[in-house]
């Protein structure tokens, strides 16, 4: 069955830095709700979640971040050492969920309390989440490596849990998987026309491919 393993939530330690990114898995119902923009909204979908950089992270368009336990778990073998569920800064660690096939704009429902997430664009790693697992070269090897989870947009809002199920309650017949997505941004600029029939992108993703698709 494809469910939710932990809601991770972020754990600030005082005087610490100002990032986001530590999330660990909390054992109580957790409120979504649509946080607004990325700047000037609340930040993440999550209530009680901590956005560190607004200006690049947050907003509707990246309200909530899924990740496949199954991926951590490759990962794992392939550093060679633990992952615990939030390691990678998810909101949702996830199992039985194909999350880089998942479409743009597929929707998910979570739970039985009403919540309806959306499908939107991949994660591309930065230098916080490299520092957060001190590999040298993190940056290229994740990309590489071709899981990079899924942002969603709340539709509608609820609460959620570990152990909730997961069902793809609709999904876009184009085809433009967060694979895909990621590719085109990442490896295959050229590949970034293709993704523009995906009307669920953020606007700064569609720019991209626009521009991309104005210069072939």
């Amino acid at each position: 069955m494809a469910s939710v393993l932990t809601v991770n939530r972020t754990q600030k330690e005082p005087g610490g830095p100002k990032t986001g990114i530590d999330k660990r898995p909390t054992s109580e119902p957790v409120a979504v709700r649509p946080p607004g923009p990325m700047r000037g909204g609340l930040g993440s979908g999550i209530v009680g979640d901590v956005i560190g950089n607004r200006k690049l992270h947050g907003g509707d368009d990246q309200a909530v971040y899924a990740y496949a336990r199954e991926d951590l778990d490759t990962w794992a073998a392939h550093l060679d050492r633990e992952l615990t569920n939030g390691m990678f800064g998810e909101n949702l660690t996830t199992t039985g969920v194909d999350v880089t096939g998942a479409v743009i704009g597929e929707r998910w429902r979570v739970g039985t309390d009403g919540v309806l997430l959306e499908v939107t664009s991949p994660r591309t790693p930065c230098k916080t989440f490299a520092t957060r697992l001190g590999v040298d070269g993190w940056i290229k090897t994740f990309a590489r490596g071709g899981t990079p989870g899924a942002y969603l947009r709340v539709i509608e809002q609820g609460t959620v849990s570990g152990g909730d199920r997961v069902d793809v309650v609709e999904r876009p017949s184009h085809g433009v998987t967060i694979g895909l997505v990621y590719r085109a941004l990442l490896l295959e600029k050229d590949l970034l026309p293709e993704i523009l029939v995906a009307d669920a992108l953020p606007e700064d993703i569609k720019a991209l491919a626009r521009k991309r698709a104005a210069a072939t």
